[in-house]
């Protein structure tokens, strides 16, 4: 493989991750809006939400058999446009007020998020190899880049008063336009057909990805990235509704309470990897977790938005990296990448979107802002699994 290739295709890569974060933060910070809107409390936004999860972890199984079916640049491009046209839907149900096409959207939305970003961190991973140094958190980097500019726009957006349904129209359209491109210059197709060989064209019962579920190493590799996700997901989706109620705060100031938090994620992100090419995964895993537990505890019970803001700080400097050293570690061996690499998005990811809808509920008894400690329990089991992310010699 030439090294240009590769780092167009590193580039095109970190692209992609980008505006999936647009994607995903453009709906995360006018939620507390959304809820205004559509009158609902924090448990029946929490149901609303439950509907998006639901679509994710229904295609988060399949996606390593897709990827190895039409590559991992058309199922990107398939994921980017389904999340799109999910995106359009929630746009008219929110001129109608129509709770039921809300769900509709929603469950869209959830699905293309699941196809695209278990394609994007396969390419992610396989990238990586050919690089030969740790470069996923850079591109985890660029999803919460992509989510900071994303959760910006909705402050702004709710500062002038620009309608939720204009917002998230114009966003579909640009995410489509610029996947579309950027998914032209992923590794080319002799990539591909590794992937074929990884996720054979046979019924999925014949699947890699079902044996993958037996492997203990990967099972506990989801686990500890099930911590991280959760830590990463309910700030997206609860951060600027807990600083709203818990602080009193605008929805603007929320939007940028949440902004404040993915700018911290997005630094650590950038900066990690050297930190993991030195000390290796799982000390690194140990402070990211110590870190994203310790700041969550300020976040709760910090007495002014002053406070509560250096614990957001905190909070995102230790979620930054557990997501991607999970990716990585589950890629370890590219004969095995596709396979693994879904069952530990499929793991990550039901905490990552389904978690958040459950603290709704714990927020309609406790106040979402206290129902965000129930995330330290999964943090603390995320602790007790990292030594699973030590990095494997790969299979011949």
């Amino acid at each position: 493989m030439k090294p240009e290739q590769v780092n167009r295709a590193a580039i095109a890569t970190f692209v992609v991750f980008a505006i999936n974060g647009l994607a995903f933060a453009s709906w995360a910070a006018r939620i507390p809006a959304v809820t205004r809107v559509l009158g609902l409390s924090p448990g029946e936004m929490g149901a609303v939400l439950l509907t998006g999860a639901a679509g994710s972890v229904l295609a988060l199984p399949l996606a390593g058999t897709i990827v190895g079916r039409i590559g991992t640049a058309n199922t990107s491009r398939l994921g980017g446009c389904t999340a799109a046209l999910g995106g359009l839907v929630i746009s008219m149900a929110l001129l109608i007020t129509s709770v039921p096409l809300i769900i509709v959207g929603l469950f869209l939305f959830g699905v293309g998020i699941g196809l695209w970003d278990v394609s994007q961190n396969i390419e992610g991973a396989e990238v990586e190899r050919h690089l030969g140094r740790t470069i996923m958190p850079r591109f985890h980097a660029g999803f919460s880049g992509g989510a900071f500019v994303g959760a910006l726009l909705g402050a702004g957006m709710s500062t002038l008063h620009v309608s939720l349904s204009l917002h998230l129209t114009a966003i579909a359209v640009f995410v489509v336009l610029v996947l579309l491109v950027a998914t032209r210059y992923y590794l080319p197709e002799q990539r591909q057909a590794e992937a074929v060989r990884i996720a054979p064209q046979v019924p999925a019962a014949a699947q890699p990805g079902r044996n993958a579920w037996r492997e203990l190493r990967t099972v506990l590799i989801g686990l500890v990235v099930l911590g991280a996700a959760l830590t990463e997901g309910a700030a997206n989706d609860w951060i600027a509704k807990a600083s709203v109620d818990g602080l009193h705060t605008s929805e603007s100031a929320g939007a940028i309470m949440f902004a404040v938090f993915v700018a911290s994620m997005t630094i650590f992100r950038f900066i990690g990897g050297r930190y993991i090419d030195r000390f290796g995964r799982v000390p690194v895993l140990y402070a990211s977790l110590g870190a994203s537990l310790l700041g969550l505890v300020v976040f709760v019970f910090g007495p002014s938005i002053w406070v509560a803001g250096a614990g957001a700080v905190l909070w995102g400097a230790g979620a930054a990296l557990g997501f991607p050293m999970g990716m990585s570690a589950a890629a370890d061996d590219p004969k095995r990448a596709a396979a693994r690499v879904s069952v530990v998005s499929t793991i990550g990811y039901v905490a990552f979107l389904a978690g958040p809808p459950l603290l709704g509920f714990l927020g309609d008894h406790f106040t979402i802002r206290y129902a965000l400690l129930a995330i330290g329990v999964a943090i603390i089991a995320s602790i007790l699994t990292a030594p699973a992310a030590r990095p494997l010699p790969v299979e011949s």
